[in-house]
């Protein structure tokens, strides 16, 4: 039995939350960059929150394994700048 439901490769939205501040979502991207390569534009989307203090931004990852998505989950989850990863 498979570890996973996904198939990879697939693209696979990520949602990154944190404070609306300058660079957040080019720090983002940088990650996930760093992980899986280049992110094309169209597949960030950004929305602020209700009193505009948060952002959500989701990324569409072209993910090739579990393992990769793991890893770009784990970073994102470490930094101080990034509040939730669902």
């Amino acid at each position: 039995m498979s570890e996973t439901l996904l198939e990879f490769p697939c693209d696979f939205p990520l949602k990154v939350m944190g404070r609306k501040e300058p660079g957040f979502r080019e720090l983002v991207v940088a990650m996930v960059e760093a992980h899986a390569g280049s992110v094309p534009e169209n597949h960030v989307r950004l929305r602020d929150s209700r009193d505009g203090n948060f952002v959500a931004l989701t990324v569409i990852v072209h993910a090739r394994t579990q393992a990769q998505l793991d890893a770009i989950y784990t970073d994102l989850s470490a930094h101080d700048r990034v509040l939730m990863v669902l």
